[in-house]
């Protein structure tokens, strides 16, 4: 499914949600890579893509909000961890947080934490948006680790998997930073997309 990635129509994003509450799986475009994501609430879902990722329970995913007031539902944000995000988002971060009690279990690490985005892109944020719920967001990477650029080869790969891959056009390819904000304190975890001078 095409969808304009700098105004995506409102009636594509709404045929894309429906399959998200009916527990779907979806390939979508980020300001990093192409992601793959179920609704936040649909734990069946969320096991689906545990499967087609073969991914252990033991690493939690991602998951995207649609701004700093979604990101606060889901997350306990410090004043800091406010001001920072607010410099940066949207933007090719991925920030570390703890997470509150709408996170379910099976997205949270031993200590509690969940890693949130808001990705600068208009299709992932609008459904996210019209879901009302974040979504998983982990990279539609093969087997041998190298992203795709191109959605036409994320259909021929993963097309059987999934209940819809949505061609938001070319993405950079490159992972987002991922930035733990759990006290005052940051910590880079992961040098990607995105300037990380600012925690140095």
């Amino acid at each position: 499914m095409a969808i304009n990635p700098q105004n995506p129509p409102l009636r594509l994003i709404r045929k894309v949600v429906e399959i998200l509450r009916a527990g779907g799986i979806v390939i979508y475009p980020t300001d990093t890579v192409y992601g793959i994501g179920c609704d936040l609430m649909n734990l069946r879902a969320i096991e689906r893509v545990y499967q087609l990722k073969r991914r252990e329970k033991s690493k939690p995913f991602s998951f995207i909000c649609s701004d700093l007031t979604h990101i606060s539902r889901y997350a306990k944000v410090t004043n800091y961890a406010y001001r920072t995000m607010r410099r940066l988002l949207p933007g090719p971060y991925t920030f570390i947080l703890e997470g509150s009690r709408l996170v379910p279990k099976i997205l949270l690490t031993k200590r509690k934490t969940a890693g949130i985005r808001v990705p600068a892109n208009e299709i992932c944020l609008a459904l996210v948006r019209e879901l009302g719920n974040p979504i998983i967001s982990t990279s539609a990477v093969p087997p041998d680790g190298e992203p795709l650029h191109d959605a036409s080869l994320l259909h021929d790969l993963f097309g059987r998997q999934v209940e819809v891959v949505i061609d938001g056009g070319s993405v950079p390819g490159e992972p987002s930073s991922v930035i733990a904000l759990i006290g005052d304190t940051p910590q880079i975890l992961r040098r990607g997309a995105g300037d990380v001078s600012l925690f140095e």
